[in-house]
């Protein structure tokens, strides 16, 4: 029931929601027929979001353990399993049976188990297991989220994540080694989907800033033929960059800028600028900083183009005002925008023609893209 009295305008949605918030009602309408089947899915819901910790969890430990890559070789037994990873086999058999509740492995005869499709699926999305490993620093922010949201002074996540700082000359090259690669591997999905939405048709010199090892350079100069591409990022990133390209034969058509733009100008010469997931790490002032340089930067009738995740707005989304939200809480370096807020601040520096393309995938990435008057 509780779906629809939220819709309800006044009054009326406040009478119901006292109602339905009773232990008496939630009991009656579990055994009326009109309400049962409603307060049961809404039961169903709400103990889902209490053990959802629980889950998260549990894929941590199949992933840790490397079970889905083991079974990828065919179904195995929980003994066998217990045996490789150094599991007791009555433990192994709680960590399957979770696998297999979650519909990421399925049960079979003999108490073999093997991979689901849910799982199967999980090792072909690019860098997913890598994130899903470095969520221990995430997760230990979570374990108290009323510290989370008061602001506190240190958190784990961004200790993991000093690089997203800019600070060139402080930054671990081991740690920025870690998170280039990281964001490379993650960066395949988001890049595939951003040019799913964003033409290049008559972009002659593309500039990606904080554009990490050039993962979606790489990918914008396989799309689009004779594509001049720049790269700007920390000095760290080059020689990953470098590598990427002369892997990609893209050397010749490509140049790397190194640099901050917290502290250094754009390099000069593109007519294009792509900001992939890269104004979500920071604050606003930064963000409005950023977008005047970019605007200064292009020519006229220049594109620019930011993907990544985004915040619902008026209309809350799971991606971006639960996980997203959170992990930037965590970061303390920025935050989940909507693209009605990302568009304002790019209407602030100057640009037009503010466009929100339809999001193929909006957990993997949102776009929005701007023009600067001719």
């Amino acid at each position: 029931m509780s779906d629809t009295v939220g819709d309800l305008p006044g009054w009326r949605g406040g009478w119901l929601n006292r109602l339905v918030a009773r232990p008496g009602f939630q009991s009656w309408a579990s055994g009326f027929p009109l309400t049962r089947a409603q307060a049961r899915r809404d039961g169903a819901e709400i103990f889902d979001l209490v053990q959802g910790f629980v889950q998260s969890q549990v894929l941590m430990a199949l992933v840790e353990l490397d079970i889905f890559r083991r079974l990828r070789a065919g179904p195995m037994t929980a003994e066998a399993l217990g045996a490789a990873t150094a599991i007791p086999a009555v433990r192994m058999q709680v960590l399957l049976q979770a696998g297999a509740a979650l519909r990421l492995l399925k049960r079979g005869r003999g108490g073999r188990y093997r991979l689901a499709r849910k799982g199967a699926a999980l090792m072909g999305v690019p860098g997913l297991e890598a994130m899903i490993r470095h969520h221990k620093a995430f997760y230990a922010d979570l374990a108290d989220p009323v510290a989370l949201l008061r602001d506190p002074q240190d958190t784990a996540l961004a200790g993991f994540w000093p690089y997203v700082y800019g600070a060139a000359g402080a930054v671990d090259p081991t740690t920025a080694e870690t998170y280039s690669d990281l964001m490379a591997q993650s960066q395949r999905l988001v890049s595939e989907d951003t040019l799913r939405m964003v033409s290049l048709k008559g972009v002659t010199r593309l500039l990606d800033v904080g554009g990490g090892t050039g993962a979606f350079l790489e990918a914008a100069g396989a799309a689009t033929p004779g594509l001049e591409l720049m790269l700007f990022d920390l000095p760290q990133v080059a020689p990953q960059a470098l590598d990427r390209f002369a892997r990609a034969g893209l050397t010749a058509r490509a140049t790397i800028h190194p640099g901050s733009f917290r502290d250094q100008p754009l390099p000069m010469g593109a007519d294009a600028i792509s900001l992939i997931r890269v104004l979500y790490d920071h604050s606003d002032d930064i963000v409005r900083d950023l977008l005047a340089q970019a605007y200064a930067t292009l020519p006229p009738g220049g594109h620019l183009i930011i993907s990544e995740p985004m915040s619902g707005g008026a209309v809350p989304d799971r991606a971006g005002d639960v996980y997203f939200a959170f992990y930037t809480l965590a970061m303390q370096t920025g935050k989940a925008r909507s693209a009605a807020e990302i568009s304002e601040l790019c209407q602030d520096a100057g640009f037009a023609d503010l466009r929100c393309p339809r999001p193929r995938r909006p957990y993997v990435t949102q776009v929005v893209t701007a023009r600067k008057p001719v």
